[in-house]
This record gives structure tokens, sequence and C-alpha cells, in this order.
């Protein structure tokens, strides 16, 4: 695992972590340069994920011992803000129920919190390989009635679909160094690691950028998981405000973590709840 760092050392320190899968570049490359004029910027590289070093993703729980200790080690045990781009969303649950580090607030980005047993786990984690290990490996959509799916997609797309497969697999960073076996064990990890309900951190704001195209299911969810979390309620589609409009993204992290006066949420129907 890697930590790319970002911006002045004086300034309130946040942390980006990658959905599943992806290198820290696509999800955030369009917004660490904005986002250095509110805070110092951490980008979390994944084990088995990051082109400079010969690693394979062992478990969440392994990873997340990881960013603690590299958090202690750096920035003393305490941070202003973490972002959890879908998967990532996980790890800052994680890091709020475990407790061993502190971060004034932790922000969700439509994260699904998609949890089950062992078998069924296995099964999706089997299930999914053939089409998602190919494509992040390669570029390649290897299953003929999923490509014409695809195909279809784009042709339609407004936008959105294109910025959020471009997230995915990153058009100018090399991921073929990515194992099958990294994939799976992210995969397969995520659903079978228990997210507790009711996380309650001292000290900490749980907000989540609620995607509301997602579906309504989602909300009984994070309201499982945690104590009060204050939900950002978008007329979007999945990390769509991340994914097509980086700009407007920073200011609403920026209006969160208090580092930022405005009004942006408006133009995106946000409103917390």
């Amino acid at each position: 695992m890697k930590v790319y760092c970002f911006g002045e050392k004086e300034k309130p320190v946040i942390f980006l972590f990658p959905g599943t899968c992806c290198h820290w570049k696509g999800n955030f490359g369009k917004v660490i340069e904005p986002l250095e004029e509110y805070f110092r910027v951490a980008c979390v590289s994944y084990d088995g994920f990051d082109e400079t070093e010969q690693t394979e993703f062992p478990t969440m729980t392994e990873e997340t011992e990881k960013i603690e200790q590299y958090i202690k080690k750096e920035f003393g045990g305490h941070i202003c803000a973490a972002y959890g781009c879908s998967l990532g969303g996980s790890f800052v649950g994680l890091l709020a129920a475990r407790g061993n580090i502190h971060m004034e607030y932790g922000i969700l980005g439509g994260s699904d919190l998609d949890q089950s047993g062992k078998f069924l786990a296995k099964l999706m984690t089997k299930l999914m390989m053939p089409v998602f290990y190919p494509f992040i490996a390669n570029g390649e959509m290897k299953i003929p009635f999923m490509k014409k799916k695809m195909d279809k997609m784009l042709a339609e797309d407004n936008g959105y679909i294109r910025a959020f497969m471009d997230m995915i697999k990153t058009p100018d960073v090399d991921m073929s160094h990515i194992t099958k076996r990294s994939v799976e064990n992210q995969f397969y990890s995520d659903l079978i690691t228990p997210l507790p309900d009711q996380i309650d951190p001292s000290g900490t704001q749980i907000h989540i950028l609620y995607a509301l195209k997602m579906g309504e299911k989602y909300r009984a969810r994070y309201k499982k998981h945690f104590a009060g979390p204050i939900l950002h309620e978008l007329d979007l589609q999945h990390e769509e405000l991340l994914a097509v409009y980086p700009d407007d993204w920073v200011k609403v992290i920026a209006e969160i973590c208090n580092r930022k006066q405005g009004d942006c949420a408006a133009r995106f129907k946000i409103k917390g709840s």
C-alpha cells in the first residue's frame, strides 16, 4: 500500500479512498489540485493496485490496519476528513467503527455497503470475474452479450457512463500488473467483512452523498450502520457528482468540512437529513 500526498503540510488532512479495484488517479486525478486549496490531500493506493509495487490485495481488515498505522505514524492518529468512493466508503466505515484513529468528518460517496455470507460472496465473486477482471486489467469486455450491452449504453450515454468507466479503467494508467487474485480478494473481502450497526464515533460527523437514483433501500442501510448520519440527497446516479462534476464535488466536500461557505448543493437538489 502507498499513500500519495499533495498540497501544503500545514493544511488539514483529507484521505481519499478509491472504489472497487480502482486506481487512485482514475478516481481522484481531477479533484486533487482544486482540493489543495483547502486540504493536504492523501490518496491511498491499495495493495495490488499500485503499479510501483509487486503486491496483492489481502483483506479489508488487513488493509484497514495498514491505513491506521500510516495515519498514526504520519499524522499522529488524527486527520480532518476521509472520503470513500464506492467501496472506499467501507474503509471509512471500518475506520470509524474501530476507533483507532480520529477523523473529524467521515464521508461516504454513494457506497452500497453490500454484505453477504461466505458462500454467496464466493459465488458472486466467481460470476463477476470473467466480466470484471479483463476490463480492469486490459480494458477488454470478453463476454459478447456484455460487450453489446455496453456498446448500447455508450451510444445512449449523456456523459455519465463514459466518465464512470474512466474512473474504473483509467485511460492513461497501465493496469495490466493487477492480478486476478487481487481483484478476487478485494471483491470477496468487501462482501464478507462485517460493518457494525449504529457506528457512532466520538467527535466524528458521518456524511453520506446519497445518490437517490441508486434506490431508496440505501437510505435504510446507511441509517442501520451509522447513528445519525447526515445524508446529502443528490438527484444523481452512483458517484456521478465525482465522475461528471469534479469541481462541484470539491465544493461540496469543502462545505461539509466547513472549509468553504456556498450553495453548491442547490444545483444538485442536495439537502442534509
